[in-house]
């Protein structure tokens, strides 16, 4: 396995900027951290959240994270919250992304930056794009390099460097470079969902196709984000919204069906609603003029049409 790693990014990216860097401790965030530290990135501050969900080991691994931050010469910002007592109604996965979005807020708020470095690689990205698929979201989605995250009034560019480096090529370096880095045994354990689609559904592919079924997903989530960007450029050339923010069912009926569907799916996404084949598909449906005059939306939001025109109506309003 070769030692050195083709990262385009750590070339492109400020390297005066301060960045804060989501550090694990497992084998991608470290390999990450590694990398900057070595391309000259010397305004990091490492962020490390535990979930306290393994005992002993969760408070190791924030333990590793300090020491490996103080090392390298970076400050840590590490935080604790107890997840199993916040998923009640949701679930584990769940709750530990709203905690660690309201971390990574925290630290920027501290250290006065809006840039996050993430280690989501491409095996994460095969993992999303296949599990977006099975529980019906709108289209074919994985994860984008850079993209801003809005949580509360604060925006936080998110950047993920290493979505095209594979899982085995980075423990590959970190060993070759014969650096340590934690193992979370729960990544191994069958009742996650992601746990089971990375250690049996994607090794199945592999068997029953002969290829590398990851990298296939990988190269579709870049062909779907090139799509978008195209879809993205006729939605704005439409021309279906008023001054008032409201679709124009006129303007809107006269597009082709996909365009029209594709225009939905962006009114939604930019009101924050939940993007799904099935409400994109009842959304279209009240386009109509004999379709339903109101769609249910989650969190008690509705999608209303009157006098040609439509719109989303939150709660309380």
């Amino acid at each position: 396995m070769p030692h050195d790693l083709e990262i385009p990014w750590l070339a492109t990216a400020s390297k005066r900027a301060r960045w804060l860097v989501g550090v694990s401790g497992g084998a991608d965030s470290v390999a990450l951290l590694h990398l900057m530290t070595r391309a000259g990135f010397r305004n990091l501050v490492v962020c490390h959240l535990d979930h306290r969900l393994r005992g002993l080991a969760s408070a190791g691994d924030a333990r590793f994270v300090k020491g490996l931050a103080a090392r390298l010469g970076h400050p840590c910002e590490i935080g604790t919250v107890d997840i199993a007592s916040l998923a009640e109604g949701s679930s584990l996965e769940a709750a530990a992304r709203r905690a660690r979005h309201g971390f990574f807020a925290d630290c920027a708020r501290t250290w006065r930056t809006r840039r996050l470095v993430l280690a989501h690689h491409a095996d994460d990205v095969a993992e999303t794009v296949l599990w977006n698929l099975l529980r019906g979201s709108h289209g074919i989605r994985g994860m984008d390099p850079v993209k801003p995250m809005r949580i509360g009034r604060l925006t936080i560019e998110i950047h993920r460097p290493l979505l095209r480096t594979r899982r085995r090529e980075l423990t590959g370096w970190l060993r070759g470079n014969s650096l340590k880095w934690r193992e979370d045994a729960t990544n191994d354990e069958p009742f996650a969902i992601r746990n089971r689609l990375r250690h049996e559904v994607i090794p199945l592919l592999d068997a029953i196709t002969g290829r590398d079924a990851a990298a296939s997903l990988a190269a579709l989530a870049g062909d779907a984000r090139d799509a978008r960007e195209i879809t993205a450029w006729a939605v704005d050339r439409a021309g279906t919204t008023d001054p008032a923010g409201r679709l124009h069912l006129p303007a809107l009926r006269a597009l082709p069906a996909s365009l029209r569907r594709a225009v939905i799916a962006d009114y939604l996404a930019a009101r924050g609603a939940t993007l799904s084949r099935d409400a994109v598909a009842r959304c279209l449906a009240a386009t109509d003029p004999g379709g339903p005059p109101a769609v249910n939306l989650p969190g008690g939001r509705v999608l209303r049409r009157r006098a040609g025109r439509m719109w989303i109506e939150t709660p309380g309003e």
